[in-house]
């Protein structure tokens, strides 16, 4: 397609020449040149080299208000822009990366010393939060951080408190996939009425890549490392639980796998989620729901397999007048839900305002629920 191309005559004056396009903007006139690159609002440092701060590279490559300018590493073939070697379980495979305008530092330390990074994106191991997060916030810097926010709600809370309103963000990217993002916006815009119940499942294979998965001091176990992810959404959608009523089989001491009952101060609302890890490599990932609204009834589920082959019901809407709707949800691209993700970074950090999603205190509350399931 042909960009956009202007002209401006001035009286006494050469004709001066435009030619705009998303990445940039080119000046000219009789005798000279301006370049102008795109102008992005806020400028991220991401801590650590792997899985996920590849995915978010790719976010920050995508997004035209927020740009990746920094990140350290200690291994100095992954500063030099070689991702090659990192692999996760969707999204492309890690490649070498666009160093232009980006400085590879050795230690968060020397990172945090340049005043041009308006965000610090933490990328590590849960069990490094907090120490990385509480130097950044000291740093003065914004700091979106993965989840789990820490391996306890009171650590938990104690970073949350530290931090400005705003300041402290959690990566909690569950509400932002379309096919979980589709009940958070039924619940803000009331399409179908209030959520009055709902049924959460997600169970993964034996985690064999991690020796240390039920450890609760590095990783947490299948309820803060999986169901934390539900437990936010369900407190999203229905409010904080009061109690829990839970049975688990548990495995070096930690729920393997679970099933939970909630209670709330309205005592009609029916939440329930399951999950954990089965001892079969032959389903690495299932996950899903069935949640009710006053008018509707929205499903969905999704399984992949060892042999590659995968099972799914899309999301499926159930409507009180016996119709049914199975809306198109896009393409599907898991990029797409962490570009949404930085740019709600960006606009907060540019309007001052608190994240109706990210925020740290609803990560410390799906926190507080898991271990109502301990």
């Amino acid at each position: 397609m042909t960009k956009p191309f202007y002209v401006m005559e001035f009286a006494r004056f050469p004709p001066i020449y435009f030619l705009l396009d998303p990445e940039f903007t080119i000046i000219a006139g009789a005798d000279f040149t301006f370049v102008l690159g795109r102008s992005y609002e806020m400028r991220s440092g991401v801590v650590g080299v792997g899985f996920m701060s590849w995915i978010h590279y790719l976010a920050y490559q995508r997004s035209q208000c927020a740009e990746m300018t920094a990140f350290c590493s200690r291994d100095p073939k992954k500063r030099s822009g070689d991702w090659t070697g990192i692999q996760g379980n969707f999204g492309p495979p890690g490649e070498q990366i666009e160093m232009t305008g980006v400085t590879g530092f050795e230690s968060l330390e020397e990172m945090l010393e340049d005043d041009s990074i308006d965000l610090i994106d933490i990328c590590l191991p849960p069990s490094l939060h907090p120490e990385a997060i509480r130097s950044s916030l000291k740093a003065g810097k914004h700091v979106l951080c993965e989840k789990p926010l820490a391996l306890d709600a009171e650590t938990a809370q104690a970073l949350a408190d530290e931090a400005e309103p705003g300041q402290l963000m959690v990566a909690h990217i569950l509400p932002l996939m379309p096919e979980f993002k589709i009940l958070v916006d039924a619940k803000n815009d009331q399409r179908w009425g209030q959520p009055v119940s709902g049924r959460f499942k997600r169970t993964i294979g034996p985690p064999d890549w991690i020796p240390d998965f039920y450890n609760r001091d590095s990783v947490g176990g299948p309820l803060i490392d999986l169901h934390v992810h539900d437990a936010h959404l369900i407190r999203l959608l229905f409010g904080m639980p009061t109690e829990a009523h839970t049975v688990s089989r548990k495995k070096e001491g930690e729920p393997m796998f679970y099933e939970s009952i909630f209670e709330f101060e309205d005592s009609e609302l029916a939440v329930s989620a399951g999950g954990g890890v089965i001892t079969s490599p032959a389903r690495p990932f299932t996950h899903g729901y069935e949640v009710s609204f006053e008018q509707a009834t929205v499903q969905f589920e999704f399984a992949g397999y060892a042999d590659g082959s995968s099972s799914c019901i899309p999301v499926t809407i159930l409507h009180a007048d016996g119709t049914i709707e199975k809306p198109d949800l896009g393409d599907g691209d898991p990029v797409s839900a962490f570009l949404q993700e930085v740019d709600e970074v960006a606009r907060c950090i540019r309007d001052g305002v608190v994240s109706p999603i990210l925020d740290a205190g609803l990560a410390v509350d799906a926190l507080r629920i898991c271990e109502m399931q301990m």
